[in-house]
């Protein structure tokens, strides 16, 4: 803790601030869980600083991220849990870094809150840090902000962002595409981070028990189950990189299959997908009947187990399958790609 440095004026006002200096202490440990080749700098400083390993690289293109938790953070107020949510802000991040064939490099993350608790700020970024462990990036900064009036003083909002790199060369091609590609999905870990003010109507989550067991969810509660974090697909999707032709990675967020799918597929071809392939988790099926929600609305809507596509030759989907499962990865095929001007169709 920095000496002398407290403000009593302030603290009357609602900020202390040696609450946010022990934060910094206690969440140290965790971001040194995170330490990469190429850190430069711990926690405190001013900026964090990065050294790349660019050695190899002929055209070294920098590719960055940002997004939040959004909604998703209230089932964490609700149930008092802060672990997880870390992860979710971090995952946003990377899984779109990789969708353009860049490694994740570095992450920072901002919490803005109504009331700074330090175990509940070193929670937040536990989670963030097992994050950035799963993704191979370096935690290398962030800031807490206090905010009293603003927000409740249980409240916060995460958000963050992370810088990759590629090779300009590597950069995923999406011209290469052609009709008669696979499409592979890569399974989600549930709801992800998305769709949650939906998921918060259709179960009235503030006023619902959200802790009891569900029996169509394997005995889970409700409030474990959309609490799951977003899986992260970094190091499975690296695995096909320089083994297999990638000509496309779309990342399935808000917008779900109708939004997302099309983000990688050139003018004159569209994604072909069978519904009976895609294996969705019970939890989509509980939003559906709870909501009494169309299908196309939930495809447009939620992942529906999808978290990532990949697309590659239909000649090297089996390679790219086996790969992935040696990642972890549970995949499987759920379409083609085709000659058409609709970008998606379900069938």
């Amino acid at each position: 803790m920095i000496e002398n440095s407290a403000s009593k004026a302030y603290a009357e006002a609602g900020v202390d601030i040696t609450a946010g200096y022990r934060s910094t202490e206690l969440i140290k440990k965790h971001a040194a869980k995170t330490f990469v080749p190429g850190m430069m700098s711990g926690l405190g400083g001013f900026g964090g600083l990065f050294k790349p390993d660019i050695a190899g690289m002929k055209s070294p293109v920098l590719v960055s991220g940002t997004d939040g938790v959004g909604t998703k953070l209230k089932l964490a107020f609700l149930m008092d849990r802060h672990d997880t949510v870390g992860i979710d802000c971090v995952a946003m991040c990377v899984n779109d870094v990789i969708c353009c064939g860049a490694s994740p490099l570095f992450f920072l993350d901002y919490i803005a809150c109504g009331k700074n608790v330090p175990e509940r700020i070193a929670d937040i970024v536990k989670g963030v840090a097992e994050g950035c462990v799963q993704a191979g990036a370096a935690l290398v900064g962030g800031e807490t902000a206090e905010m009293p009036g603003f927000y409740p003083e249980n409240e916060y909002d995460l958000a963050g962002f992370a810088v990759g790199v590629v090779d300009e060369e590597k950069i995923i091609d999406h011209s290469k595409m052609r009709p008669g590609d696979a499409i592979i999905a890569l399974p989600s870990s549930g709801v992800h981070s998305n769709g949650f003010s939906l998921v918060r109507k259709v179960f009235d989550v503030e006023r619902a028990d959200i802790s009891a067991p569900v029996e169509e969810l394997g005995g889970r509660s409700l409030g474990e189950t959309l609490l799951t974090p977003t899986k992260i697909y970094v190091k499975p999707v690296q695995s096909l990189f320089g083994s297999v032709d990638v000509r496309g990675i779309s990342h399935i967020t808000g917008g779900g299959f109708y939004e997302n799918i099309p983000r990688c597929i050139p003018d004159g071809l569209g994604a072909r997908i069978e519904k009976s392939a895609v294996k969705v988790p019970p939890i989509f099926g509980l939003i559906q009947k709870a909501g009494g929600i169309d299908e196309r609305d939930m495809f447009n809507t939620f992942n529906m187990g999808v978290g990532m596509c990949v697309i590659v030759p239909a000649s090297q989907a089996a390679k790219a399958l086996e790969l992935l499962g040696r990642a972890g990865e549970d995949a499987y095929v759920i379409g083609e790609i085709a000659a058409s001007d609709k970008k998606v169709t379900l069938c």
